[in-house]
């Protein structure tokens, strides 16, 4: 029994290629071995096959990781077998790119375009107030779009009938013709690239398979979203064609300005008053929270305009739950702008007692003393 080649080689790509370079060296093979140019060569065959099961592996997240990890034999029961047929059918829409969508009688012209598929996304905007964004919170959003319709079950046939394949295009989605030795696909005129057909429409839908309809998807925002954030909430977007399933629903958070509160990743900033006389005895402040709790801030003797208090834990929750960020407050010296005349005079007699204890004054006097 031969061994398999290892698939980083079968592809000539590095170990830690990016997804792209392994995507274009993945479509480079493909276009030199693929059956269709190279009718009747096993060999070529054989080479696409293992390019093919290579990019399955590797263009996988999941399965790359565990083929990193422990080799050939971590794929056990996950990888396609290389030597089944269908192995074709899981990459078709690659080679859709550089065989113009379809050939004229090979693997790239049989493709079938008929069938469910998977309604398209959506994307919406949220705006959440630092409150809500810092302990969570569940918002029922109103969405008009089209749903599948619950008459025909988003077939467009009515009901007790089915689609027909198209006799146009034997179901492909597709026509080709040839001029010369060049092969020519267009869209199936006859089903729009359905690859079927239907004969008798539903009369609620038209034959559409789908009708607009309002609804709300009730979206729970979990504590600590920040703003630029998404979420995704799966089978809310659009619906999907002939029963197709639906599309997933994403929802991009923005965090509305706080007139008090700041945040700079996980944590909370925010700006403290206090008087001259606080500053320089010390003391303490107390704020309210944008999570409706409250903290006393210690305020040191000494301090000095724009200098930065920290208090630990008291700041945004991480979306893991493990613990918070920390509250930083700014001290903000207030310096009076009218004062009376004792206040004045006041300060003239702390102003000349701190000239006299200056430093420099203290290094005059040991000076003069030496």
């Amino acid at each position: 029994m031969s061994q398999k080649r290892d698939f980083y080689e079968v592809l000539g790509v590095a170990k830690d290629a990016a997804a792209d370079d392994i995507r274009k060296a993945y479509r480079k093979e493909a276009l030199k071995s693929h059956p269709d140019r190279n009718p009747g060569d096993s060999a070529a065959e054989a080479r696409f096959k293992e390019a093919t099961e290579a990019f399955q592996v590797l263009s996988d997240d999941d399965k790359r990781a565990r083929y990193d990890r422990f080799g050939h034999a971590g794929l056990e029961g996950m990888a396609a077998d290389p030597g089944n047929g269908d192995i074709f059918s899981h990459f078709q829409d690659i080679f859709s790119e550089f065989f113009g969508g379809g050939g004229g009688g090979g693997f790239a012209g049989q493709r079938r375009r008929g069938g469910p598929s998977r309604g398209q996304d959506l994307r919406l905007q949220q705006r959440l107030t630092l409150k809500d964004a810092l302990l969570g919170c569940k918002r029922e959003v109103p969405l008009r779009t089209p749903a599948a319709c619950d008459d025909c079950s988003g077939t467009g046939a009515k009901a007790g009938t089915k689609r027909r394949q198209c006799v146009a295009c034997g179901g492909v989605g597709q026509v080709s013709t040839s001029r010369g030795f060049v092969m020519f696909t267009q869209t199936c005129p006859e089903c729009h690239g359905e690859g079927s057909v239907v004969k008798s429409p539903c009369t609620t839908c038209n034959g559409q398979g789908a009708v607009e309809k309002s609804r709300k998807v009730v979206v729970s925002f979990p504590a600590g979203v920040d703003n630029g954030q998404r979420l995704r909430v799966p089978g809310q977007g659009m619906a999907g064609s002939q029963g197709g399933p639906a599309g997933d629903l994403y929802v991009d958070i923005e965090v509305a300005q706080d007139p008090r509160f700041e945040r700079d990743g996980l944590d909370l900033v925010t700006r403290a008053h206090v008087s001259l006389v606080e500053a320089a005895l010390g003391g303490s402040v107390h704020l309210d929270l944008p999570d409706d709790t409250a903290v006393d801030v210690d305020i040191p003797s000494g301090t000095q305009p724009g200098d930065v208090i920290t208090v630990k834990s008291r700041g945004a929750p991480r979306l893991d739950g493990r613990g918070k960020g920390s509250l930083q407050v700014v001290m903000q010296v207030e310096i009076p702008k009218t004062l009376s005349p004792r206040a004045k005079e006041l300060l003239r007699e702390l102003d000349a007692d701190l000239q006299k204890h200056s430093p420099k004054q203290e290094r005059n006097k040991a000076e003069k003393t030496a």
